[in-house]
């Protein structure tokens, strides 16, 4: 089995539009804005072998207030430019109640189940409590929170809060060193 890590989108891979202290995803691609690091930390889990696998709620294709064609587009851009394996997107509102909008973990248990991941060896990386629960939900060993003090509720323990994307590989790769065959070692 694969290990893999599980990244959302908006907030950890590029930058949030923050308005009134709640994070929106950029409609645009003029809007979207590439975090520091999040390159070379993919590169760097990638060349670990790990699986880096986006997972995230896009609610504006069903609110009408992105196209599904330029989500697809800046999709396709990412995964040409960055070691992304996967972008799974859930563009459901919660009213729809479906199995893949986070923080349920269907977005998860599928890319397991396609690329034959063990859920227990593998990070959720998140920027909002519902990251945080879909990994904990799907069995991941760790979720790593990046708080950025959003005027919403905070994840429920366990989970570890870092600065960045770097910051939580760094982690990763520390405890995966100093862990035995088939185990990362890092404990939340």
């Amino acid at each position: 089995m694969r290990r893999a890590v599980f990244l959302d989108r908006d907030g950890v891979i590029n930058r949030s539009l923050v308005r009134n202290g709640k994070p929106y995803a950029p409609t645009q691609v003029a809007e979207f804005e590439l975090l520091p690091g999040v390159a070379a930390a993919l590169s760097r889990l990638r060349q670990h072998g790990f699986l880096n696998i986006v997972v995230t709620n896009q609610p504006d294709i069903a609110t009408g207030k992105q196209r599904r064609e330029d989500l697809d587009a800046l999709h396709r851009h990412l995964q040409a430019e960055l070691a992304i394996d996967a972008i799974r997107v859930c563009c459901h509102v919660d009213a729809d109640d479906c199995a893949c909008r986070k923080p349920k973990p269907g977005l998860l248990l599928d890319a397991a189940r396609e690329f034959n991941i063990d859920l227990g060896a593998s990070f959720m990386v998140g920027d909002r409590w519902r990251d945080v629960a879909a990994g904990q939900r799907a069995g991941c060993k760790t979720c790593f929170f990046i708080d950025y003090g959003y005027a919403e509720k905070g994840p429920e323990q366990p989970f570890t809060v870092v600065k960045s994307l770097e910051n939580s590989v760094a982690l990763m790769l520390a405890a995966s060193k100093t862990a035995g065959a088939g185990d990362t070692g890092f404990a939340p």
